[in-house]
């Protein structure tokens, strides 16, 4: 194998371990945790609450612990659209309106161009593991505390 060869090769792995190494500690950085609760049932929420955080999501997560999820915090009222580019597990988002209420819920497959909305302006978006609403009764009407109500 001459030095060139082998130069190239050295610094190509190198720099697929610096990407992959680096990609990964992105994905995996965590947001400020907030505590808000659906009746009995605690939830430890990352705050998605400007524009970058709320465009990175969940995206690249490998995992979520079972009472884990994202609130992503609108600011304003809004008409509101989620989908899962890049996310890697299913999961569900419930659209909560100004009051802390859920209007409505609904299950997204991973790594999908699919828009999942709001039925109506919401000022936040839930996303959890895909079921936990479902497996705790936790329905439309239900309200979520813990929220800075608008």
């Amino acid at each position: 194998m001459n030095t060139t060869f082998r130069f190239a090769k050295s610094f190509s792995l190198i720099l697929a371990g610096l990407f992959f190494s680096g990609h990964a500690a992105y994905a995996q950085t965590k947001l400020p945790v907030k505590q808000l609760s659906a009746g009995m049932h605690l939830i430890q929420a990352e705050v998605a609450a400007n524009d970058a955080d709320r465009q990175q999501g969940l995206m690249l997560r490998t995992k979520m612990g079972t009472n884990e999820g994202m609130i992503f915090d609108f600011g304003a009222p809004a008409g509101v659209c989620m989908w899962m580019k890049n996310t890697l597990i299913p999961l569900s988002v419930a659209f909560i309106d100004a009051e802390g209420t859920i209007v409505n819920i609904e299950d997204m497959k991973p790594q999908t161009l699919e828009s999942h909305c709001a039925k109506k302006v919401v000022h936040y978006a839930l996303e959890m593991n895909q079921g936990w609403f479902k497996q705790r009764n936790i329905k439309p009407g239900t309200k979520i505390d813990g929220l800075p109500l608008k």
